[in-house]
């Protein structure tokens, strides 16, 4: 699995990064040790799954964490992932 992340603010860029995991687990664990990954390297309190943020996830397989999953204040638009590759 391949998952991208950006940071964007301004409706620019101003980070990102692709993390890959061809671990064998599951497809959840995945998400979440990415996630992790994407806040260490981001400097970022991990953000929480809300209901809207779970739905669009499963859905598209993309989703935003905008300020509202932050429970620190955050000084950027919003944090999306999105899974570029899936393991068959």
């Amino acid at each position: 699995m391949r998952i991208w992340a950006k940071l964007i603010g301004d409706n620019r860029i101003i980070k990102d990064m692709v993390v890959e995991n061809y671990s064998d687990d599951t497809r959840t664990h995945k998400v979440f040790d990415a996630l992790d990954r994407i806040c260490i390297e981001f400097d970022l309190s991990k953000p929480i799954w809300l209901d809207a943020t779970i739905k669009d996830f499963q859905q598209h397989s993309k989703c935003r964490f905008m300020g509202d999953n932050f429970i620190d204040s955050i000084d950027f638009d919003y944090l999306e992932i999105q899974v570029l590759e899936e393991d068959f």
